[in-house]
């Protein structure tokens, strides 16, 4: 066994004898080569952007498309841009592989971001509201309302929203306040008057106010007032003293990444726990207006939360904050609006199972979520919790969700006497405090609670289940690409696998050896981990395909992913293109890589889906002389992933399920011509074009189709609905599964 040395930059590689090793490469120097990771990402959004944009996508998911580019774009400015911006404060003289220093990014991403923030405003103002307005929904301003409305909202802002309220007056005695992150703020201006009279006003808008009020109007089926349009219009109650002449809407985006010195924390999750509330009081990195603001206005609020006017500051024509609009569609009985609905299946042959063990015994399980279901997921460890023969059970939790039945299955195991750990990720970014609570409620309940690596984040996505059957023990296991979230899983297509090969146990049980008690083996059966050699194994295997061309052999790569910005295993693709490898990147967000460079990229191509899910499962597709190796994996190919944080990629070994994933998954995905995007060599995408002819092809549409044929395959003369209702009923662990949701023992 080897020692993992904690927080270090160089760790031992123990990789599977059958899977080779490359090196790292020498920086090639030439920036001109890579796509900025910050622009790269940007570019995604904007393909989040033309979703809403585009009138062949219902009203409904158009509106759902506006609100995702905004959430999004705030998680970017207070990780991405923060980061960068600390760079700078700390003079840190950190330059990608593009050669654009801190600053330079900055002004790149301001100007994209301003023009992308253009095109959201145009995108609401000309096309997605006034359709809303014409389908009886409608965000109103006070003035638009009848008399009788108009009295009733009076009403409520008295009633419900006044007490709640606090007026700040800014002027010497009453200094600028603290903006909470992301929070939603009003400002008035007041005549000037005396010298010591204020000439700003702010109202913070409480986040537990809703940010739409409902309002009767009988043109509209629902109509609305924002919440600061409603503090508007009641400037006088709130300032009585203070005549105003004008006003407008403002938040602010603050810094909300974790810093956090392991080495110097002697508990990890009371370091993280004070952490999360210093983050609060992060530097502003973006200001945010909408309405008429006077340019002083805009320098004082610059000058106060020391920001560039020029760069920080985003003067919207659309309204703040549009993913709390959900009000306007949530619940509406307008099925023409939305896409049509979809659960996902229960397929076989786990749907026809009573005894899980026993199938998986049978062969490996692949599951394509979300449209076969992950329902089977949580009815695997639940029947693990309750077998008398489970001896143990240890899992991996990054992201779980909320009233996660997992976790609830694995506190059943432990109060049922099994040895039961989770390697909780208090890291996990934005769910740091749900973990937290996660982490004491399975403490509680005596699971055995550890937190990993100290200095490595773990991502990887593991579930295993030591059982005894007659006088030996085997290990089941589930490995996946995402998170056991069971919310998420009706919203991420990832890829779930069931085994009980031996050589994929004795792997795992390695792996949580070195989770919790950082011994790693000298080598893996099957299974390629970071920190502990996944970027040699992926140089290795690119480097494998390139030797194959150039000898003449056939050499094919397909590699879906979520991100690509890795500078080494960039050139290797670079290499392995030039001497003739074909390469099929299926990258959803960020890419580095230019595609379709004469003589450096020519045989590599760049494609992006964007749809009604978000593409999040990792494959890999080496073509190894014919013999087609597919991996699965928790890990993008980026630095972080294979330096930064405990990943796995697991092979699938099954050749039926190689052929699925190859034909079913991959190609069907790389022929997308309704939602597929190609990315050009100056960085940006352009969409597929549909060859004269030829039908078009929505990857994920078929994906529901390939679900509903397996949910038929034992029972064709059933609906797939009707197969999983009656399947929910009968089954012996479909009456635990209800019994569990009641409380029972």
């Amino acid at each position: 066994m080897s020692s993992i040395p904690p927080n270090k930059d160089t760790v031992p590689v123990t990789l599977p004898s059958h899977i080779p090793a490359g090196a790292k490469g020498a920086p090639s120097g030439k920036p001109e080569r890579y796509i900025n990771r910050e622009l790269s990402w940007l570019e995604f959004n904007a393909r989040v952007l033309a979703e809403a944009d585009d009138p062949e996508v219902p009203l409904y998911e158009r509106m759902k498309f506006l609100s995702i580019y905004s959430s999004n774009l705030d998680e970017f400015f207070m990780v991405r841009a923060a980061g960068l911006q600390a760079q700078i404060m700390s003079k840190v003289h950190e330059v990608p592989a593009d050669g654009l220093t801190a600053r330079q990014q900055l002004e790149a991403i301001s100007q994209r971001a301003h023009e992308l923030c253009e095109l959201q405003g145009e995108i609401w103002n000309k096309r997605v509201h006034p359709a809303l307005r014409e389908a009886g929904v409608a965000v109103l301003e006070p003035a638009d309302l009848p008399a009788p409305a108009l009295k009733k909202l009076d009403e409520s802002f008295e009633k419900d929203y006044f007490p709640v309220l606090t007026p700040i007056a800014i002027d010497p005695a009453h200094p600028f306040p603290h903006l909470r992150n992301k929070a939603l703020n009003v400002c008035f201006l007041f005549e000037a008057g005396d010298v010591s009279d204020p000439e700003f006003g702010l109202v913070q808008l409480p986040s537990r106010l809703p940010r739409l009020v409902p309002v009767q109007v009988d043109a509209y089926r629902r109509a609305f007032v924002t919440l600061e349009d409603l503090i508007f219009r009641h400037v006088r109650r709130m300032f009585p003293h203070l005549p105003a002449k004008g006003h407008f809407a403002f938040r602010v985006t603050r810094n909300f990444d974790i810093e956090l010195d392991e080495d110097e924390g002697e508990d990890l999750l009371l370091a993280i726990q004070a952490e999360l509330r210093r983050r609060e009081r992060g530097h502003a990195v973006r200001l945010e207006i909408s309405g008429k603001c006077p340019e002083e206005a805009k320098e004082w609020l610059c000058t106060e939360l020391s920001l560039k006017k020029e760069r920080d500051l985003y003067q919207l024509t659309a309204p703040l904050m549009l993913e709390t609009f959900s009000p306007l569609t949530k619940r509406d009985e307008r099925a023409d609006l939305s896409d049509k609905p979809f659960s996902p299946l229960y397929v076989p042959p786990l749907r026809d199972s009573d005894d899980f063990f026993q199938t998986i015994r049978k062969g490996d399980v692949l599951l394509h979520h979300p449209y076969e279901s992950f329902e089977a997921v949580i009815d695997f460890i639940t029947q693990a919790a309750e077998d008398p023969n489970v001896l143990a059970i240890k899992q991996t939790l990054y992201r779980t969700g909320g009233e996660s039945p997992l976790v609830k299955a694995l506190q059943r195991a432990a109060e049922l006497g099994k040895q039961v750990t989770a390697v909780v990720e208090l890291k996990a970014r934005f769910d740091e405090e749900s973990n937290i609570q996660w982490a004491h409620a399975l403490e509680r309940s005596g699971v055995n609670v550890m937190y990993g690596l100290l200095g490595f984040k773990t991502h990887a996505k593991i579930l295993l289940v030591v059982r005894k059957e007659g006088d030996r023990l085997v290990r089941y296991l589930h490995l996946a690409t995402g998170n056991y979230n069971q919310q998420t899983a009706r919203l991420y297509e990832d890829i779930s696998l069931f085994t009980a090969r031996e050589s994929l146990g004795e792997d795992a049980t390695a792996l949580f050896n070195l989770l919790t008690g950082y011994s790693a083996p000298e080598k893996w059966n099957e299974l390629i981990t970071a920190p502990l050699g996944l970027h040699e194994a992926i140089l290795g295997l690119i480097h494998r395909e390139r030797l194959s061309a150039l000898s003449g052999k056939p050499a094919r790569i397909i590699a879906k992913l979520n991100s690509l910005v890795d500078a080494d295993v960039i050139e290797a693709l670079y290499l392995a293109s030039e001497a003739g490898v074909k390469i099929d990147l299926l990258v959803r967000g960020i890419c580095c890589l230019r595609p379709g460079v004469k003589g450096l990229s020519e045989n590599i191509t760049v494609r992006a889906v964007i749809d009604r899910f978000l593409e999040h499962a990792r494959i890999f597709y080496f073509e190894h002389e014919g013999k087609g190796d597919v991996f699965c994996s928790s890990a993008d190919w980026m630095p972080r992933n294979f330096r930064r944080r405990v990943e796995i990629v697991f092979p699938v070994l099954d050749e039926d399920l190689k052929v699925r994933i190859k034909k079913d998954i991959l190609d069907v995905m790389a022929s997308d011509t309704k939602k597929g995007w190609l990315l050009n060599a100056d960085g940006r995408y352009r969409r597929v074009e549909l060859p004269k002819g030829a039908d078009p092809v929505r990857s994920q549409l078929v994906f529901m189709t390939q679900a509903k044929i397996r949910a038929q395959v034992a029972s064709p003369a059933l609906r797939a609905q009707e197969v999983r209702q009656a399947d929910d009923l009968m089954s012996p662990i479909g009456k635990l599964r209800r019994r569990h949701k009641k409380g029972k023992k």
